[in-house]
C-alpha cells in the first residue's frame, strides 16, 4: 500500500497517541473515591447490626478524648524516636514509649514522600495520586472528605501553627492560625521558634479542641547536612522538651474535663541517607506515630513495641477519637489499641462502622468486590455481630456472651487488615502492564519512523507501507498469540488491577493486534533497508554523502534536548534550552550560507543545488519553504547553477540575510515575556507596554502589526475577502479601544496561514521531531516515578507532552486533507 509522507505521518502519530493515552492511563490510576461528595451533607450513620431485634443505637458514638494536640514534626525518621537517637536526644519521649500511658506505632508512608501528599493522607486516610494534582491545578484546597472539615462542620475549634501548606490545603478551616514559609531550607532555627512563641499562651487557654503544630527544623538539618549531623541531636532534643511541656499542660487540665486529651507525635515523611526524601526507602516511608493519653493504662511489665501500621489509619483513629465520621475516602483502619479499653459493644460499634465505611469503598471502585475476601469477611463478622447485639439486648451475659464478643472482634479486625490492604494496593502502586504496552507502542512508531526517515526525504514522497504482507504472514499470528497469552497471564495472576485487563476482550485483542502489527511492521522495513543498502552499494549511481555541520547540528540538539528532559530543572526552565538551539542553528545557517556565497561552491560539493539530485536536502527545503525562492534552473547537460553564480540577486540577498532576521526576532520574543520559575518575576518588554505610561506606543505598534498581517494576508486574495479581512481587523480594533486596552485599539488575527512549497515532508518531520522527546520521556518518567519532582515537574510535563503529541496529530491530518484536496483540484 502506497501513502504519502504526510499521511503516513499523521496515521503513525494516531497510533502514538494510543499509546500515550494507555501509558498515561496505566502511570495515573484512577484514584479509590466515594460517590458521596463532602457537600452532599452529613450522612445518617449506619445502625448497629442485629438479628430479629431492633437496636436503639443508631448515633455516632460519643467522642473518646477532649482535646487533641498534632505534633507532626518534618521528616521524622522511625529510628530517629526509637532508635539510639531518641534514647539520647529525646529521654521524656521514649519514657513515655518504654514505661508512660502511650501506643506507639511505625506508620508507613507511600511514596512520593513529600509534604503535601503526607498531609493528605494523614487527614483523609485516602492515598493521593497523581491525578490529584489534575483535578486540583486550579485550587490548591483539599477537595476529598477529611478530618478537619469533619471537625469544623461538627463546631470544633482549631489552631494551627506552622507549615503554611496546612493552610493552603484547609483555608478558613481554623480560628487561629501562623504559617511559616518551607522555602528558606537552611533556616532550622526561626522556622521552629515561630511556632514555639505561641505555645506558652496557648497552652493557658482551653477555648480550642485541635491544635496541630507542624515543625520544619529537621527536614531542613537534613537537606542542609544530611541525618548523621550534630545538628540533628540538637533538633531533637528542642522537640523532645516541647513534647513535655505539651503534654504536662494537659495533664493538669484533664481535671476540669470529663475525658482524656490524646497527644499525637507524628511525621509527614522520613529522611534518606542523604537527608533528602521523595522515594520510596525504607528510611523515608517509615515515621514514628505516638499516641500518648492518661486513657492509655499501662500495668507495670507492660512491654509494648512498635506495631507496624499505614499512615491513612491515623484518620479513622481521629475520627473515632473526636466522635466525628470516618472520612468516606478513607482506606485507612482504626488503630485498635486506642479503644481496647472501652466495654465490647462501643468496640465492636466502632469497628462496625469503619468496616463498613470500607467496604462501601470496595464496592463503589472495585467490580468485582464480592469475590474479595475482605468483603467476605465482613459479611460475616456483621452477622456475628448482629447476633451477639441480640444476645446483649436480652441481658445475657454468660461465657457464650463474651466468646462470641471475641469471635467477632477478630473477625472485623481481619475484615479491616484485608480491606485497607485491597484499597491501599489499588491505588499506591503504577499500572506497570498498562504503562508497559503504552512504552511498546511508542517505541514501534517511533521505529517506523526512523526506518523511514531515508525513504521520505532522499526519495519521493510516497512510502510503501506493507501492511498487507505481514498482517498474513505466519510470524503476525504467532505474535498475536503469545501477546494475547501474556495478556491473559498478566489479568489471571496479577494481585493489582490493570487497565487494560479491565477493557473488554475485544478492545483488549485490537490492542494485541496494533502491537504485533508493528512489530511486523518495523521487521518488514528492516529487511527493506537492508535489501535497498546492499543494491546501493552495488550500483555506482548511488554516490553517497556525508553529514553537513547542519545535519550533526540539528541531530545534536534533538539529543541534547532529550537528555535535559531528565532534570527538573531543564524542565522548568525549558525555554532557555530552546532559545540556544534556535540561536546556535540560526548561526550555522548563517554560516553555511556565507560559506556558500562568498567562497563558492567548490569546497562543499555534497551540497550543490541540483535539481535531479536524487536526496532532497533538508536545509534546502527549508530555504525554499521560509523565503519562497526558486531552485536555479538546471543546464541542459544537467548540471546545477551554483550559489556563487547568483551574486547580485535580490532573492539571494534575502537568503543571506534571513538568518540574522532571525536572531533579532528571536532576541526581541525572548525579552517580550520573561518565563519559567526563576526570571518571571523579571521585568520585560511586555509589561513596559502593557503599563499605563506607554499605551501609546503598545496602540502604535498594534497598529502597525495590523497594517502588517493585512498586507500578507489580503496576496492573492478577492476584493470581497480583502474588504472583510479589513473590517474584522478593524472590528477587533475596536473592540480593543472599547476595552480601555489601547488609545486606538487592535487585536491580531491569529489565524496562521500555511504556505503548503513540500507540506508532507515538513509533517513528517514535524511528527519525528514531536515523536522523539515522546518516545523518550515516557521511558525517563517510569525510571522517575518516585523523584521528588515527580508531581511538580515531571507529571505535568508528560501531560504537556501528551497534549503537544495530539496537537501534530490533528495539524498532520489538517495539513494531509488540504494538501490532498489541493492535489485533487490540480
Amino acid at each position: 500500500m502506497r501513502l504519502g509522507s504526510g499521511a503516513f505521518a499523521a496515521c503513525c502519530v494516531a497510533i502514538e497517541v494510543v499509546g500515550v493515552a494507555i501509558f498515561i492511563r496505566g502511570f495515573f490510576p484512577a484514584p479509590v473515591r466515594s460517590s458521596a461528595r463532602p457537600e452532599h451533607g452529613v450522612e445518617t450513620p449506619a445502625p448497629e447490626p442485629v438479628a430479629g431485634a431492633s437496636s436503639n443505637w443508631t448515633k455516632l458514638p460519643s467522642p473518646l478524648f477532649s482535646k487533641v494536640v498534632i505534633v507532626l514534626i518534618d521528616a521524622l525518621r522511625d529510628d530517629f524516636v526509637f532508635g539510639s537517637k531518641g534514647v539520647k536526644y529525646m529521654p521524656y519521649t521514649t519514657y513515655l514509649v518504654e514505661k508512660g500511658a502511650s501506643h506507639s506505632f511505625v506508620a508507613e508512608a507511600k511514596p512520593p514522600t513529600v509534604t503535601m501528599p503526607r498531609i493528605k493522607a494523614l487527614m483523609t486516610g485516602s492515598i493521593p495520586g497523581f491525578v490529584d494534582v489534575i483535578r486540583n491545578l486550579n485550587s490548591p484546597v483539599l477537595l476529598e472528605d477529611n478530618v478537619i472539615r469533619q471537625a469544623k462542620a461538627a463546631g470544633k475549634r482549631m489552631i494551627f501553627y506552622g507549615d503554611e501548606t496546612w493552610l493552603k490545603l484547609f483555608p478558613k478551616h481554623f480560628v487561629e492560625y501562623d504559617g511559616t514559609t518551607s522555602f528558606f531550607v537552611s533556616d532550622y532555627i526561626e522556622v521552629d521558634n515561630n511556632v514555639t512563641r505561641h505555645l506558652d499562651k496557648v497552652l493557658k487557654r482551653g477555648d480550642w479542641d485541635v491544635l496541630i503544630l507542624h515543625y520544619l527544623g529537621l527536614d531542613h538539618i537534613g537537606h542542609i547536612s544530611g541525618p548523621n549531623s550534630p545538628l540533628i541531636g540538637h533538633k531533637l532534643s528542642e522537640m523532645d522538651s516541647i513534647l513535655m511541656k505539651i503534654h504536662t499542660s494537659l495533664l493538669s487540665k484533664e481535671r476540669e474535663t470529663l475525658l482524656p486529651s490524646l497527644l499525637v507525635l507524628c511525621g509527614d515523611h522520613g529522611m534518606s541517607e542523604t537527608g533528602s526524601h521523595g522515594a520510596s526507602s525504607t528510611e523515608e516511608v517509615s515515621t514514628p506515630l505516638i499516641l500518648i493519653s492518661s486513657a492509655f493504662e499501662r500495668k507495670p511489665g507492660d512491654i509494648r513495641h512498635p506495631k507496624h501500621v499505614q499512615q491513612t489509619d491515623l484518620a479513622a483513629t481521629l475520627a473515632i477519637g473526636l466522635g466525628l465520621p470516618i472520612p468516606k475516602d478513607s482506606v485507612g483502619s482504626l488503630l485498635f489499641p486506642v479503644i481496647e479499653g472501652k466495654p465490647m459493644r462501643e468496640q465492636l460499634r466502632f469497628l462496625h462502622l469503619n468496616t463498613l465505611q470500607l467496604s462501601k469503598l470496595l464496592q463503589e471502585n472495585v467490580p468485582s468486590y464480592e469475590k474479595d475476601p475482605g468483603f467476605e469477611q465482613f459479611k460475616m463478622a456483621e452477622r456475628l455481630h448482629g447476633n451477639w447485639v441480640k444476645l446483649h439486648l436480652e441481658e445475657n451475659h454468660s461465657d457464650v456472651l463474651l466468646g462470641l464478643g471475641t469471635k467477632v472482634l477478630r473477625q472485623y479486625l481481619g475484615a479491616l487488615k484485608t480491606l485497607s490492604l485491597s484499597l491501599s494496593t489499588q491505588v499506591a502502586h503504577y499500572d506497570i502492564y498498562s504503562m508497559a504496552v503504552g512504552t511498546v507502542v511508542v517505541l514501534e512508531v517511533l521505529t517506523l519512523f526512523l526506518l523511514s526517515t531515508p525513504h521520505v526525504l532522499c526519495r519521493k514522497d510516497e512510502l510503501d507501507v506493507p501492511l498487507l504482507s505481514p498482517v498474513s504472514s505466519l510470524l503476525f499470528y504467532l505474535l498475536f498469540l503469545v501477546l494475547s497469552a501474556v495478556h491473559v497471564l498478566v489479568c489471571t495472576s496479577s494481585e493489582s488491577s490493570c487497565y487494560l485487563c479491565s477493557l473488554p476482550w475485544l478492545a483488549a485483542g485490537g490492542v494485541m493486534v496494533l502491537v504485533a502489527a508493528l512489530l511486523c511492521a518495523i521487521l518488514s522495513a528492516l529487511i527493506r533497508m537492508v535489501v535497498d543498502s546492499t543494491l546501493l552499494k552495488k550500483s555506482a549511481s548511488h554516490p553517497s554523502s556525508g553529514w553537513s555541520e547542519v545535519d550533526l547540528l540539528l541531530l545534536l540538539g534533538t539529543v541534547g534536548h532529550v537528555l535535559s528532559l531528565g532534570a527538573s530543572s531543564f524542565v522548568e526552565e525549558e525555554h532557555q534550552t530552546w532559545y540556544f538551539l534556535v540561536n546556535t542553528l540560526c548561526l550555522a545557517l548563517s554560516q553555511e550560507t556565507c560559506r556558500s556565497y562568498f567562497l563558492g561552491d567548490d569546497c562543499e560539493p555534497q551540497h550543490r543545488f541540483h535539481v535531479e539530485q536524487e536526496c532532497v536536502d533538508i536545509l534546502a527545503c527549508t530555504r525554499k519553504d521560509s523565503t519562497s525562492y526558486s531552485t536555479p534552473e538546471p543546464d541542459r547537460k544537467g548540471k546545477g547553477v551554483s550559489l556563487s553564480e547568483t551574486k547580485g540577486s535580490s532573492k539571494w540577498w534575502a537568503v543571506l540575510a534571513s538568518p540574522w532576521l532571525v536572531l533579532i526576532c528571536c532576541r526581541l520574543l525572548r525579552s517580550l515575556n520573561q518565563t519559567g520559575v526563576q526570571g518571571a518575576h523579571r521585568p520585560d518588554f511586555s509589561h513596559w507596554l502593557t503599563s499605563s505610561d506607554h499605551k501609546a506606543q503598545l496602540s502604535g505598534l498594534a497598529a502597525l502589526s495590523l497594517v502588517v498581517i493585512f498586507m500578507l494576508v489580503q496576496k492573492g486574495c478577492s476584493l470581497v475577502s480583502k474588504a472583510a479581512l479589513a473590517l474584522g481587523l478593524l472590528g477587533v480594533f475596536c473592540y480593543r479601544a472599547a476595552t480601555g486596552i489601547v488609545l486606538f485599539p487592535w487585536q491580531p488575527d491569529n489565524k496562521s496561514i500555511s504556505n503548503g512549497s513540500a507540506l508532507s515532508r515538513a509533517c513528517f518531520c514535524y511528527a519525528l521531531i514531536g515523536s522523539v522527546p515522546v518516545a523518550a520521556y515516557i521511558v525517563l518518567v517510569t525510571s522517575l516515578r518516585y523523584h521528588l519532582f515527580i508531581w511538580s515537574v515531571f507529571s505535568p510535563k508528560l501531560l504537556y507532552e501528551g497534549m503537544h503529541l495530539l496537537i501534530t496529530a490533528a495539524l498532520c491530518a489538517v495539513f494531509t486533507a488540504t494538501n490532498q484536496t489541493r492535489h485533487t483540484r490540480a
